[in-house]
């Protein structure tokens, strides 16, 4: 039985697991977190992505724990509606639509409950190095013993360290896309019920979502700008940039910036895709953000993540014992339907020619090539 080490334990990471497991792989999963992680915004399930929670026997929880949005709001920046629909939501498209929006923290610990009796978990602890040799991949980590693994598949992020350590620095793959997204939870001080509210204001804006039966509120806060040198992007730094943004704002500045800065899952980064020639490299993988992030902008991360690990755990199902051939066949089959999610970020949000082309990429690949 082939061992497999997963760095990252969010969607990419579990959903590999599972399906790594029921092929005959041991999988182990290390998450730098010390549980699953909390928090984070709603995530998109769609096309042929909901065909994979199916084949997990997870589609009817997901639809179980799905947002229930009414309609939106879009507001000028004195908090005046200009706008409305029931329509459709900016986070989520069609309400009519068979796609499922969900919370990303239930997603995930929907994924780690079905699959924590199958993969072994290593919470608390990351990879620090890896040596490849005939036999295997010699794993370092910060806190436990050093391991040889079969294969080690990079599931962790954006920031990804397997890629860093295998393919050489973000830099050479990260394409910034001008501005920066925080997300975090709040009390619902704005009385909002299954109802989302938008506003823009010149070079920043947001969009609130209530959730947990409009109990809690989902804050998603982005603002223009070029890549940040990197003594600002630290957590309290890009915290107490989001919180003076949001303070200057003139409809419910001050709530929402006493909000960012209580919140206990507070998240901040860059909106950037990662566009690399290849995915793999001898006995090591990239799956996810950490491979062909395509932004939050596209509302398609999530349906990769779920994708690609179908597809990876598949190709390395049908080649046993020949990694080469099965990352090879995973990168032809992958590449194309990352390409066209990835191109989502240049068209117009909501526009005749972004529809089409979310059309196309939910259903660009089939499961069962």
């Amino acid at each position: 039985m082939q061992t497999v080490l997963i760095s990252g334990g969010g969607i990419a990471g579990t959903v590999l697991a599972h399906w790594l497991h029921r092929r005959g792989f041991a999988p182990t999963v290390v998450e730098r977190a010390p549980s699953p992680r909390p928090g984070g915004q709603a995530v998109d399930i769609r096309g042929v992505a909901l065909d994979v929670v199916g084949r997990m026997g997870l589609l009817e929880r997901a639809r179980k724990v799905r947002t229930r949005m009414r309609g939106m709001s879009v507001l000028d920046p004195e908090g005046h509606e200009i706008d409305r629909s029931t329509e459709s939501t900016f986070s989520s498209g069609r309400l009519d639509s068979d796609d499922i929006e969900l919370l990303r923290e239930d997603l995930v610990r929907m994924v780690h409950e079905h699959t924590r009796e199958d993969a072994e978990y290593l919470f608390g602890d990351s990879v620090t190095a890896l040596q490849e040799d005939g036999d295997g991949v010699r794993v370092d980590f910060v806190h436990g013993a050093s391991r040889t693994f079969d294969l080690v598949i990079g599931a962790d992020g954006l920031h990804s360290t397997v890629r860093r350590l295998v393919f050489g620095p973000e830099e050479r793959f990260a394409r910034h896309l001008g501005s920066y997204l925080s997300v975090f939870s709040a009390d619902n001080f704005l009385g909002l019920d299954d109802w989302q509210v938008w506003l823009r204001d010149g070079e920043v804006g947001f969009g609130v979502m209530p959730v947990r039966d409009s109990t809690e509120l989902r804050i998603a806060f982005g603002f223009e700008s070029g890549p940040l040198a990197r003594e600002r992007r630290d957590s309290a730094t890009l915290r107490q940039l989001v919180v003076d943004r949001l303070a200057s704002l003139r409809w419910e500045g001050a709530r929402l910036a006493k909000a960012a800065a209580e919140a206990p899952d507070f998240y901040c980064d860059a909106m950037a895709q990662i566009r690399m020639d290849r995915w793999s490299h001898g006995r090591v993988a990239l799956l996810g953000d950490a491979g062909y992030c395509p932004s939050p902008l596209t509302g398609q991360g999530t349906s990769l993540a779920l994708v690609g690990a179908h597809v990876l755990a598949d190709c390395l199902a049908r080649t046993p014992g020949d990694h080469h051939a099965a990352f090879s066949r995973y990168e032809r089959r992958m590449r194309p339907f990352v390409t066209l999610n990835q191109d989502l970020i240049t068209e117009n949000p909501g526009g005749p020619a972004a529809e089409a082309l979310i059309t196309r990429a939910k259903n660009a690949l089939s499961l069962d090539d």
